[in-house]
């Protein structure tokens, strides 16, 4: 090496001798190479449980239930009595959707364990999709990205008070007394007393059309319900 070289690379190699202890420094003495951070990554997303029924007040049979997490998802089909039950792996919450036919219901899981999907369920959607300014559909697209929607619904307490408000206004407007106000996560059988003679009374009030879908006037009801009280 001449005296010109040495000019220049012995600078050079102090310089990339500081940018190392500095990388070293900045990973706990760990070098990295070709990475943008140092660390092994997130890991694998924790295994979760979910059991549940779709009904509309009949079972449905055969449906498609998709989950939609916070990170992960999957899917699984109903039972000819609409249940289902499923391990994944996924970060929580999840919003669940059961389809068949022409009918598509809502739910949320925000644990592992019962979770139904029903139009009661539904109903609980449009009010927490209304606490947060948005539309069900918008929250499903939403919740992988939108760490708000992610904390309000990963939030058993707001979830549960969402319930609590289907059940006020319907038995309000409609008139009717419901047997079971837990009907997100109590098991039950269709044709059995409790969350399921709840649907069959709903809709002969009037608020599940013949679809099995929420009337038009019970999802305006929760809409309006859940913008006065935002989260």
């Amino acid at each position: 090496m001449n005296a010109r070289d040495a000019h220049f690379v012995r600078p050079l190699a102090a310089a990339l001798s500081a940018a190392a202890l500095v990388t070293l420094g900045s990973c706990n003495g760990t070098a990295c190479f070709g990475m943008d951070s140092c660390g092994g990554g997130t890991g694998p997303l924790p295994s979760v449980g979910v059991s549940g029924t779709a009904a509309t007040g009949r079972a449905l049979a055969g449906a498609v239930v998709s989950f939609g997490c916070a990170d992960g998802s999957a899917s699984t089909t109903s039972d000819s009595g609409g249940r289902y039950n499923v391990t994944f792996n996924a970060s929580l919450p999840c919003i669940l959707a059961a389809s068949s036919g022409g009918t598509t219901l809502h739910s949320v899981m925000f644990a592992g364990g019962t979770f139904n999907t029903t139009p009661q369920t539904e109903l609980m959607l449009v009010y927490l999709a209304a606490q947060l300014g948005t539309t069900v559909s918008g929250l499903v697209a939403g919740l992988p990205n939108n760490t708000r929607f992610q904390q309000a619904l990963s939030n058993g307490t707001n979830v549960l008070a969402a319930q609590s408000a289907v059940v006020t206004n319907l038995q309000q407007r409609y008139a009717v007394t419901l047997a079971q106000p837990s009907f997100l996560t109590t098991p039950f059988v269709v044709g059995q007393p409790g969350v399921d003679s709840d649907l069959d009374a709903l809709a002969k009030a009037g608020a599940i059309d013949s679809n099995g879908m929420p009337d038009a006037a019970a999802v305006s009801m929760m809409t309006q319900a859940g913008s006065t009280h935002p989260l």
